[in-house]
């Protein structure tokens, strides 16, 4: 009696029959069935080596490496635009006031700087100060300096600085724009990063929502807090004040154009169709 037996690969496929074999002439078809089933099982288990299947996106399209590599850089660019926020919102250098450097006497002056949370004030040398220049500062020169948080998020005071007094409203508006951008960096961060991770294209437009409307909202921020120093000088004009923009706004401005430009290529990334193709077809060569 002979016994037969059947070789399947790792899907349950049937790839050959094989016989324990016998002195005497060939089963019909074991050398040719043998040596397709030996192929196929071989076949078979190389998926079980280092050439693993890319999973497939919910359009059914796989991820390529190019995409992905597209993505990562598309990241990389918003990134950048969420540490020059967070660099930005956490200083204190969006402003700097300064009185005429002979206001108070010859020898000291005083100058301040605040940004959204606290102010600090300086005394600086006037020997320390450029002849040239007419009011005290910068505030980067070495002397000595007092900071203060604000409470307008404490207890609702507005702070005077210079006679002048804060518009609190303006300021917290300005706070709250900041905070909630920054949320909505930290939602699209976590959209990418499952993009990546599940090789899902879908996470792109919610990312690119996000970003983008995340860096609106740092420059509104920037718009509201520049309204506020206006209100400020306008508030009392007993003291003369030379103001001047600092470098942390120069990190906001530069930030949401920076996240603006990242959800806009994230955006182009989830398109189905490339828009240069779309815009710029490729003509064919027998026309």
């Amino acid at each position: 009696m002979w016994s037969t037996f059947f070789v399947t690969d790792e899907e349950g496929r049937t790839v050959g029959p094989g016989t324990p074999g016998v002195a005497g002439g060939p089963v019909p078809g074991g050398p040719a069935q043998g040596a397709g089933g030996l192929a196929g099982l071989m076949s078979g288990r190389s998926t079980f080596g280092g050439n693993k299947r890319r999973r497939t996106t919910s359009t059914g399209h796989a991820m390529s490496e190019a995409q992905e590599g597209k993505i990562k850089l598309a990241f990389f660019v918003a990134i950048v635009g969420v540490v020059l926020t967070v660099l930005g919102v956490g200083t204190e250098f969006w402003v700097e006031l300064a009185p005429p450097k002979s206001f108070d006497n010859n020898q000291t002056c005083l100058t301040a700087h605040y940004g959204l949370w606290k102010g600090c004030t300086k005394t600086l040398w006037v020997s320390d100060i450029d002849p040239e220049r007419e009011s005290c500062g910068p505030a980067e020169l070495a002397g000595e300096s007092n900071c203060t948080y604000f409470k307008f998020y404490t207890t609702g005071e507005n702070a005077v600085m210079f006679q002048k007094t804060t518009q609190k409203n303006l300021n917290v508006a300005a706070a709250m724009l900041a905070l909630f951008s920054l949320f909505l960096m930290v939602m699209g961060a976590i959209c990418i990063t499952m993009a990546l991770s599940k090789e899902i294209l879908f996470f792109l437009k919610p990312a690119s929502a996000c970003f983008i409307l995340s860096g609106v909202l740092v420059l509104l921020s920037l718009l509201v807090f520049h309204q506020s120093v206006l209100a400020f000088l306008a508030s009392n004009h007993i003291v003369p004040l030379h103001h001047e923009l600092s470098w942390s706004v120069s990190c906001i401005g530069c930030a949401g154009a920076v996240l603006i430009v990242g959800g806009i290529l994230f955006l182009l990334l989830a398109l189905p169709y490339s828009p240069w193709q779309k815009c710029l077809p490729h003509k064919d060569s027998s026309s």
